[in-house]
């Protein structure tokens, strides 16, 4: 049986918060999509660092594809974990002198002054899946909106393929419709490439769109409260 793309057991990790962030047991199968409501953001960078092995529980366990992170040996061991991660967050820099185009290729090539014609191919085949309009590819990006710079994240996430997506409040600021739109195209996106997705989110709307199971985080007991069924996750959150 294939190990789950990602677990957590008994996770306990402080941070300068209130209380620590306590995740009681989640665990997140190869392919699948999961929106986690309740974490701000602290906690979701929190998160997104345990997951990926950039820092270690204080308690508890984290496995990547069946591998604790506890047995990351060394910085080569660690990045080749890392790689196995896309991370959609506005932490993710984008340099806006630089063009749409030229900002996807970065996670291939820091040469972008021209792009060779492979790059630009590769660029423009991420341009195109992640939906960013085609007469904005070679314009310098510092006029596009929320949403298209939020795109651009996540083309640079989806950039190496690989087999997990995670989601750092990538909804904050974009109006409702503009969420879901988002949400609903980064989740056809994962399944086509089949890569786990798992979304760190306050929006209830967005979760929806986003992801085909929802859980809510109880910050205290660290318990994740699974809603399977799809369309009533704001009425329960009511």
């Amino acid at each position: 049986m294939t190990a789950p793309a990602l677990e957590l057991a008994g996770v306990s990790k402080s941070y300068g918060g209130l209380r620590p962030l306590r995740i009681h047991e989640i665990r997140v199968a190869s392919g699948e999509s999961v929106a986690i409501v309740g974490f701000d953001r602290a906690c979701a960078e929190v998160f997104v660092n345990l997951a990926t092995g950039a820092s270690l529980p204080d308690a508890g366990e984290v496995r990547v594809f069946g591998r604790p992170t506890s047995a990351i040996a060394d910085s080569d061991d660690w990045l080749a974990t890392v790689d196995r991660f896309g991370i959609v967050s506005e932490r993710a820099v984008l340099l806006d002198q630089l063009t749409v185009l030229q900002n996807l290729a970065m996670p291939f090539t820091l040469d972008v002054e021209p792009l060779r014609e492979d790059i630009r191919a590769k660029a423009i085949a991420i341009a195109t899946e992640i939906g960013v309009p085609a007469d904005t590819w070679d314009d310098s990006i510092v006029s596009l909106d929320a949403e298209a710079r939020m795109r651009l994240r996540l083309g640079r996430a989806l950039a190496l393929e690989p087999s997990v997506l995670l989601l750092e409040h990538v909804s904050a600021g974009l109006r409702s419709e503009v969420a879901a739109r988002l949400g609903a195209d980064t989740r056809k996106i994962a399944a086509r490439r089949r890569v786990a997705l798992v979304a760190a989110t306050v929006d209830a709307a967005f979760a929806e769109a986003v992801a085909d199971r929802v859980l809510r985080w109880e910050p205290t007991s660290g318990r994740l409260t699974d809603r399977r069924t799809r369309g009533s996750f704001r009425r329960w959150l009511g």
